[in-house]
């Protein structure tokens, strides 16, 4: 993907400027995942199943939220201050509904 330029500023899609910590959040999303089908396979406990879910569905809620702020910032508040300024309350009312 190329970068977006916008008055002469470069700006590089959040997704390959993220793309280290992404990809980490999604390999222990992966292992978290793999954890659970061990836990189901060995008919673990059903609190420690449970668990394992709730654990898998904080962490994607976590990408999920990660892909979202980077998202607007990126895309969204990138023409004027104004806008990001503006965009920061909405933000962090997203962050605190996908915790």
């Amino acid at each position: 993907m190329l970068p977006l330029i916008l008055q002469g500023v470069f700006f590089v899609s959040h997704t390959i400027s993220d793309k280290k910590a992404l990809l980490a959040r999604v390999r222990r999303i992966a292992g978290q995942v793999a954890a659970l089908e061990r836990a189901l396979e060995a008919e673990d406990d059903c609190g420690a199943v449970l668990q394992q879910v709730a654990s898998i569905r904080g962490a994607t809620q976590g990408l999920m939220s990660k892909l979202v702020e980077g998202h607007v910032r990126e895309h969204v508040a990138v023409h004027s201050q104004e806008a990001a300024r503006e965009l920061e309350p909405v933000l962090e009312i997203l962050r605190g509904y996908l915790k």
